[in-house]
């Protein structure tokens, strides 16, 4: 019987602190906006992870956000290849995490409802 390896959990999270702190302090691009790393996914082998992040502004300032962290996502990379101990680290790939977005509008929707039925 095989153990579950909690592994891509921790390294996933080690990602998502480093990346964090690297945008909280070292972003250059004038493109990527006010950017919080949300959750971090990364695939079995390690190889690709998947960074979530939440952008605030309109859809155009969100959309030039993310195309600021992709282009800055080979630079990351080999910013965690220098500060966490993997034999491969993982190839980057960034999206928009709407999670926020939806549950405001569902508020917006229940306060609506609340209001035209009080």
């Amino acid at each position: 019987m095989r153990r579950v390896s909690h592994r891509p959990e921790r390294v996933a999270e080690a990602i998502r602190q480093t990346v964090a702190a690297f945008l909280t302090g070292n972003v250059r691009d004038p493109r990527v906006g006010f950017v919080t790393v949300t959750a971090v996914e990364v695939s079995a082998d390690l190889a690709h992870a998947r960074v979530r992040v939440s952008v605030m502004g309109t859809d155009a300032e969100k959309a030039k956000s993310l195309e600021g962290l992709t282009s800055a996502a080979r630079f990351l990379r080999a910013q965690l290849a220098k500060e966490l101990p993997l034999r491969v680290t993982p190839e980057l790939r960034f999206d928009l995490d709407r999670g926020l977005d939806h549950a405001q509008q569902i508020d917006r929707v229940l306060r609506n409802l609340k209001d035209g039925a009080g």
